[in-house]
């Protein structure tokens, strides 16, 4: 399977280029089990989901914490991450391998649910709290709406849900929780096998009023 990221930061503030290069050395710990390949546009990241979604929290908790314009006020920040796995056409790769995925093809959708339910509860904490929207696209099933659904209900019960909206859904809280409610999502919805997409937004320090 073929499983991957496509990033992009977006530090609003005049020294983003200061931000833009913390985050990148939190991926310093992950750069052994990920392939990462940057241009000025985005930078790609394939691997394993544990090591890809522990990359984009600490890439994006690491810039949260940068100074902005003062040293007094961190920087606003932004990233957006399109997340795909089982890309027809895309090669398998070895790193890629996904103990969940593996085991996943036969679990029932309330199992996921509570699977999903339980890790999340038990995320690490990185004390910078975040908000993020995102929609999952499960690709290629006729049932596709039962998954989404499923996925929908895990969200609601996860402790990270803030809202719906039209066409997404509205997270916030420790980027730690909020990471592995994304990593759930798109590992324990849609099929094992199949094609599945997520297309989101982080923020973190914004100006605009909550």
């Amino acid at each position: 399977m073929f499983i991957g990221a496509q990033v992009s930061l977006y530090p609003m503030v005049s020294d983003f280029v200061r931000v833009i290069f913390s985050g990148l050395e939190a991926l310093a710990p992950y750069r052994d089990r990920l392939r990462i390949e940057t241009d000025d546009i985005s930078t790609l990241m394939v691997g394993a989901p544990e090591p890809l979604f522990d990359g984009l929290r600490d890439f994006f908790a690491r810039a949260a914490i940068e100074p902005g314009e003062t040293p007094e006020t961190p920087a606003h920040v932004t990233m957006h991450v399109t997340l795909s796995r089982g890309c027809p056409g895309e090669p398998d790769d070895p790193s890629c391998r996904c103990d969940v995925l593996a085991t996943a093809q036969d679990t029932p959708l309330a199992e996921r649910q509570q699977q999903a339910l339980e890790t999340v509860r038990n995320a690490p904490q990185t004390g910078v709290e975040i908000d993020v929207q995102f929609s999952l696209y499960v690709m290629g099933q006729d049932r596709h709406m039962d998954e989404i659904y499923g996925c929908i209900d895990f969200l609601r019960d996860s402790g990270t849900f803030l809202k719906s909206k039209n066409f997404c859904t509205r997270l916030r809280g420790d980027a730690g929780a909020v990471f592995e409610t994304l990593r759930q999502a798109f590992l324990r919805f849609g099929p094992a096998e199949g094609h599945v997409t997520i297309d989101m937004t982080a923020s973190a320090n914004s100006p605009s009023p909550r």
